[in-house]
């Protein structure tokens, strides 16, 4: 019986429930797709921010877009080597 629902999609996720879920994603996909010179120039904006901060390693740093489902999340890597506390510099721990 259960090769039946798998075939005829009976009582499960069917193929219209499947392309809407495909549809949403590319939708999102679509909205979110940002050109790699905005991609830098986000990336050059954080890092004027963050350098008032603290020093990084400019040279490691990664941004991305990561697609998950039914979301969409801007993920950052920046080494820190040193925080700016009160006009002193301390070690990143």
């Amino acid at each position: 019986m259960d090769f039946l629902k798998k075939i005829f999609g009976v009582g499960g996720k069917g193929s219209a429930h499947v392309a809407k879920n495909r549809l949403q994603i590319v939708l999102m996909h679509d909205r979110t797709d940002i050109s790699p010179e905005l991609l830098d120039n986000l990336r050059a904006e954080i890092v004027k921010v963050l350098i008032k901060y603290m020093d990084i390693d400019t040279g490691k740093i990664g941004i991305n877009l990561e697609h998950e489902e039914d979301a969409v999340a801007l993920v950052a890597s920046i080494p820190v080597l040193r925080i700016k506390r009160g006009g002193k510099i301390e070690a990143a721990q």
